[in-house]
């Protein structure tokens, strides 16, 4: 595999909603590729099992709550006091439970003040200093399907991560016209993955799911390609049926259709025969 150029022997990766996930499955990961690893996360009891699993000399777990710009600071400065690089960023932390468009202001503001705000000030924390060090690095930012097609349920969830797109798009645009910047952004969306969010639902890994560790073998592939949209398959749904759902969303806006079409009863037939279409390979 073809690694991105960040991804080298002591430097140091930093890891938000890093106890657990997909952040502990990267971390793992970057340690075993010989990097130095920062882990945060709000779980203290977590954060702890996480650094005892680890193991590692070259590993610091940090407390941080990702929606406080203050922590995102304390972070950076930690990073670079212990090991005087960040080489990459992963913007990991996430909650749900935030609730419908009328419903639950409380959790809204919960949702979007960890899960857009926390990324929000992950890159304005690091990414001016990973500029200037003028060496290659990468912010790698967690977003979602549900940031994409948005389909009915947690909008305040679909909200966070839709903005964390167009976030990471915007960032990906500054960068690229910063002159002498090596620093790359990425988008990470995972698919249907067996974390901490599923086991509160199924406590056995359902078939369909991918493990952590595969969206992070399907990142580092993606990050190694140059690839800035890592949207990754799973065990039940193919990159082919997930381009067929986000071009019928976009093609609501195209085509003057109901918002959320997909999931209306009069346009349900002609949906199937579109996925049905788009994926038959023909």
């Amino acid at each position: 595999m073809t690694l991105h150029p960040a991804i080298q022997p002591g430097r140091t990766a930093v890891i938000t909603g890093g106890a657990s996930g997909i952040g502990l499955a990267a971390a793992k990961r970057f340690a075993g590729l010989g990097l130095n690893v920062v882990i945060a996360d709000a779980n203290a009891e977590a954060l702890e099992a996480a650094r005892a699993e680890l193991g590692n000399a070259h590993v610091e777990a940090v407390r941080a709550d990702v929606s406080r710009p203050e922590d995102l600071e304390a972070l950076r400065a930690r990073a670079l006091e212990a090991f005087g690089d960040v080489a990459i960023l992963m913007n990991n932390a996430g909650i749900g439970g935030g609730g419908s468009a009328i419903e639950n202001p409380d959790g809204w503001r919960r949702v979007l003040e960890t899960n857009l705000f926390g990324v929000i000030n992950g890159v304005q924390a690091f990414a001016p200093a990973m500029i200037a060090a003028g060496k290659a690095a990468a912010i790698v930012n967690t977003g979602s399907k549900q940031g994409i097609t948005t389909p009915p349920g947690d909008t305040a969830y679909n909200v966070s991560k839709a903005g964390i797109k167009a976030l990471t798009e915007g960032l990906q645009h500054t960068l690229r016209n910063t002159a002498g910047c090596q620093v790359t952004a990425h988008l990470l969306v995972p698919g249907f993955t067996f974390t901490g969010m599923t086991r509160r639902r199924v406590i056995e890994k359902p078939p369909g799911a991918w493990t952590p560790e595969q969206v992070v073998e399907f990142m580092l592939e993606g990050m190694g390609a140059g690839d800035f949209y890592l949207i990754c398959p799973d065990n039940e749904v193919s990159r082919e049926i997930d381009n067929a759902r986000m071009t019928w969303a976009m093609q609501d806006i195209t085509q003057n259709r109901p918002p959320l079409s997909r999931w209306h009863p009069d346009y349900q037939a002609a949906f199937a025969e579109f996925l049905a279409r788009e994926t038959s390979g023909g």
